[in-house]
């Protein structure tokens, strides 16, 4: 696989994390290096862990994951999003910060199931995980501190206004159900 191919998956990869950190920035009072920092690593960080994740594994649980990521990662990205709509006609920012805890670790997983899929494939097809992975993970990073970044100018804008939570939860639940029609689930 060349370069620019790696460099278009790391990239298509990263679009899921990008529209959680474009409506993370919208989401958030005020935007910190803190935030920028906790979001990117942990997103990037998934997005090359899970590519190695998927590899590791190879065929033997092939079918099993098939079955089953894609209902993970919409039940995943369903409950955050739920979680930020009964949130978001409120009149006062995001409650609660989607950069911490337990809500990052599992933003983290949802945007980067895809990525164990990518993994599987790189071994079935005798393909060495860890340079492509460690692009995948950077570009994620990367192109999460833009999404922050780019929610941060909107919110500031006013683009949302205080619609910014309950509209990044209808991105998400939005997000999901493209992971379930992807995987052919409404046909």
């Amino acid at each position: 696989m060349s370069f620019p191919e790696l460099f278009a998956l790391a990239v298509a990869l990263a679009m899921d994390a990008f529209a959680v950190s474009v409506c993370s920035g919208c989401a958030l009072k005020r935007v910190t290096t803190a935030h920028f920092l906790r979001l990117s690593l942990t997103f990037g960080f998934f997005q090359f862990l899970m590519p190695v994740i998927g590899w590791t594994l190879g065929l033997t649980v092939r079918g099993f994951i098939e079955t089953w990521d894609h209902w993970l990662a919409f039940a995943l990205l369903a409950w955050i999003g739920g979680n930020m709509l009964r949130g978001g006609g409120e009149e006062e920012a995001c409650t609660v910060d989607p950069t911490r805890g337990g809500r990052l670790f599992v933003l983290a997983v949802a945007t980067s199931i895809d990525a164990l899929a990518v993994g599987l494939s790189f071994s079935f097809l005798n393909i060495d995980v860890w340079g492509p992975s460690v692009l995948i993970g950077v570009v994620c990073a990367v192109i999460t501190a833009c999404g922050l970044l780019a929610g941060k100018l909107l919110a500031r804008a006013d683009v949302f206004g205080r619609r910014a939570e309950f509209t990044g939860g209808c991105v998400l639940i939005g997000i999901g159900l493209k992971i379930l029609y992807e995987h052919g689930v409404f046909s």
